[in-house]
Formats: structure tokens, sequence, C-alpha cells
């Protein structure tokens, strides 16, 4: 997978009153609603970051996919997101359906279709400057043990890869903090400069949001 232009994207936190980063959202809607309100998340000044996989699995992935064309939502792509787009572009729409995808066989057209090409857009790996120094999201690993600006990585293991996670890797160089999703766990885990956010949330278990800024 060659490296495009979009791989990589700078956003200037300062710009907003509070930031919080979510993980791995999987249709759970009412879930980050009730989240937003309890921590009196502001539309106008406030801003929601994801790990990816906002999509599948869970009981409204298109109302889900739907808040990436707000201004106060910004994320990274998912391996579910990725899934997705390969599948309309092949047509191949199988795997897809059998990792959660088949809400888009009976969802509504073309809005289903209109809302996951906004995941065209989406980085692979965000630099988010905040207040309190430089956090970088990505949705499984950023694949390199030192961080850099546009750095040529293995964009599958950006997706996909947990062998840091598992062989309990150290920190990464280069950035303050590191936020990743992919891998659900029973609680969020903090390792080094590491953090990883989903907490199984299509799964029965908590929708974790943290706040940055």
């Amino acid at each position: 997978m060659g490296q495009s232009d979009n791989v990589y994207q700078r956003v200037e936190g300062t710009n907003w009153r509070h930031i919080w980063v979510v993980g791995d959202l999987h249709g759970c809607f009412s879930m980050l609603m009730d989240k937003l309100r309890q921590c009196r998340f502001d539309p106008w000044r406030d801003l929601l970051v994801s790990v990816g996989d906002v999509t599948d699995r869970g009981p409204d992935s298109l109302r889900c996919l739907q808040l990436l064309r707000r201004n106060w939502m910004i994320a990274v792509r998912g391996n579910h997101e990725q899934m997705a787009l390969d599948a309309l572009v092949t047509g191949d729409l199988q795997l897809w359906f059998m990792n959660g995808g088949s809400w888009f066989a009976q969802a509504a057209q073309p809005a289903a279709r209109f809302a996951l090409e906004a995941c065209q857009q989406l980085p692979w790996i965000l630099e988010l400057h905040c207040q309190n120094g430089v956090h970088v999201i990505a949705h499984a690993d950023y694949p390199d043990d030192i961080y850099l600006w546009r750095k040529e990585v293995d964009l599958q293991r950006v997706l996909w890869d947990r062998a840091r996670l598992m062989n309990k890797g150290s920190g990464i160089h280069g950035a303050d903090h590191f936020w990743f999703g992919h891998t659900p766990l029973r609680h969020r885990l903090d390792r080094d400069n590491l953090h990883y956010i989903d907490t199984g949330a299509v799964f029965g278990g908590e929708l974790t949001l943290v706040q940055l800024q």
C-alpha cells in the first residue's frame, strides 16, 4: 500500500476549548451521546477525536458514520472503515459483511453510501497539538519506535497490528502520547506513553472517553 497525501493529518488543538478522544464506537451511537452529555460536551467549542472503527457490529452504524461530516468530530481510519471502502471498490462485500458490515444491506441508500464516502478522507495517523503536548492517534499501532511526521510506515500495520500490545512493547519516541483502539480490552491500558482505549463498547463493555484538553 503506497503512501498517499492524507496518511498523516495535523490538527492545532488550541482552536478548541476541550478535546476528547473516544475508543472504538462500532455503531454505539446512543452510548456516545450519553457520554457526551455527561461531560457537557459543547459542539460549538469542543472537539471529539475517534480512534477509528466508528462503524459495523453495533445498532447505529449509519448514524455514527454521519458524525464524520460534523465539524466537532474528527477520526482516523480503522480497519472496519478500510474494509468497507475496499468492499465498495471491488464489489465483494462478503468479508466486510462477515465482520459486521451487513447493516449496509438494510440501510437507506444512497445515504449509507454517501456516509461511507467520508471515510475516503480519513487519515491513518493524526498528530494533535494540545496545550499539554503532542498526541498521536492511530487505530491499532504506530509501527515504529520513533514517530516522525510523514515518516513512511506500513499502513496495514497501522490498521491491524497488535504485536506491540501483546508483546508488552515499550513506549514510542517522538511525541508525548499515543492513543490506539482496535483491540477490545476490559479496561483502558496505559503503558509508558501508550494508551489503549477500546474497551469493547459493542461487546457489552464501557465506551472510553478521555479528556486530552
